[in-house]
């Protein structure tokens, strides 16, 4: 069986397409194909306030390839769901309703909170240890979803419309990032010691860098540390020195920046990177839809 799933953010779009196998002890999920395009939406819409002719016409023919590459995999099912520069452009629903004329492709514009929940829907809390709380966070163009863990459920979560694009562009004020720390201090009251998990593209590259080995956490020390040196470096030296691609050379020090500040106001002492995300979140949601469905 195939699902699609299409994550349109503030920074990139990606079309996720994913085999799932029944298993004995449940579904098998295992990408077949991903593709990121950096459209960067954010750009246009945290200086602007809407998406310009020249991305709108981008994003177009991105959903168009994006719709034939779902057509040519037959899959079963998919979704398209766009998440912070599309929820504030004021041209959003607009641009949302003629793509979907020109290309078939129904373009979701989700909340905070059901962002939050849709990147739930990975089934992460399964495996946690019980030992431990867990701090979510997952950091994106325009907005980071924070969701607390305690003994395999979620106790709280919220959005901040603080995100790499818009620290690119200068545009979180001080209050913003005030909030989010006492929104963190208010929710992390336990007993228990805390670790954070991580997603996004920014937390798997910093993974990657740090040369951490599979499945071991990555300390915030080490985190730090990738911080001070990647600072050091100019931008064309990032892409130059330690290979970075023009779309991820920029965003990386903002994005390392919101993981030491939440993993310090948590006092998270390491962070897990399982590299899933929302594309992988709606991959499951489609494949639960269609088992009750067959039901």
């Amino acid at each position: 069986m195939k699902f699609a799933a299409i994550d349109i953010g503030s920074n990139a779009v990606r079309l996720l397409i994913s085999n799932v196998y029944e298993g004995v002890n449940g579904p098998i999920f295992k990408k077949s194909s991903l593709i990121r395009l950096p459209i960067r939406l954010g750009e246009d819409v945290f200086v602007n306030g809407k998406i310009s002719e020249k991305k709108e016409d981008r994003l177009t023919k991105a959903m168009l390839a994006f719709k034939n590459m779902i057509d040519i995999h037959e899959v079963i099912s998919f979704r398209a769901c766009a998440t912070s520069a599309m929820r504030e452009a004021s041209n959003g629903k607009e641009i949302a309703e003629r793509i979907f004329k020109s290309t078939g492709v129904n373009i979701e514009i989700v909340s905070g909170t059901a962002e939050a929940e849709i990147i739930y829907a990975n089934h992460i809390a399964e495996g946690l240890d019980n030992k431990f709380d867990y701090l979510y966070i997952d950091v994106g163009g325009g907005s980071t979803e924070l969701t607390l863990f305690s003994n395999g459920y979620i106790k709280s979560s919220r959005s901040f419309n603080i995100g790499t694009i818009r620290l690119l562009h200068e545009k979180v004020e001080k209050w913003q990032w005030d909030e989010m720390k006492t929104w963190l201090k208010q929710q992390v009251i336990s007993n228990k010691p805390i670790q954070a998990i991580g997603s996004g593209g920014n937390i798997n590259k910093l993974y990657k860098l740090a040369k951490t080995k599979e499945g071991k956490p990555l300390s915030f020390e080490k985190l730090k540390e990738l911080e001070v040196i990647l600072n050091k470096y100019s931008y064309e030296e990032r892409m130059e020195i330690i290979g970075l691609n023009p779309d991820r050379a920029d965003v990386i020090v903002p994005a390392a920046k919101i993981y030491l500040t939440a993993m310090k106001v948590a006092n998270c002492k390491k962070i897990y990177v399982p590299q899933i995300g929302m594309s992988d979140g709606l991959v499951h949601l489609l494949y639960e839809a269609y088992k009750k469905q067959k039901r």
